[in-house]
């Protein structure tokens, strides 16, 4: 199973709803990913320049662009970004794999 971080930031409305309305957001983001077979690590709020970021195991790649879909339809968020995650341990598969190939620029 591949491991994702997703960063996200809330609208002014969803903020306010949380304010007006406390609920255990973990556990909702929790369920959602247990929707595709995928399970949540870690759940964070953050100052900055995300409010918050949650790092997910999720099965595959088309999971996590659904994910990504149903919680932008929601229309709570002002951003939100999903990234796979490359454990250091396979780094240097990586590096091997990249050493194998040749790419030449456009004009070059």
């Amino acid at each position: 199973m591949a491991k994702y971080v997703i960063f996200f930031t809330l609208k002014g409305d969803a903020i306010k709803g949380m304010i007006d309305r406390p609920s255990n957001r973990e556990t909702v983001v929790s369920n959602l990913l247990s929707g595709v077979g995928g399970s949540l690590e870690a759940y964070y709020w953050m100052l900055g320049q995300y409010d918050g970021m949650a790092i997910c195991d999720i099965p595959d790649s088309v999971s996590a662009a659904a994910i990504s879909l149903a919680v932008s339809s929601t229309d709570a968020f002002g951003h939100l970004e999903t990234h796979e995650l490359i454990p250091a341990s396979a780094l240097k598969h990586v590096l091997d794999t990249a050493k194998g190939l040749s790419y030449f620029p456009p004009g070059g």
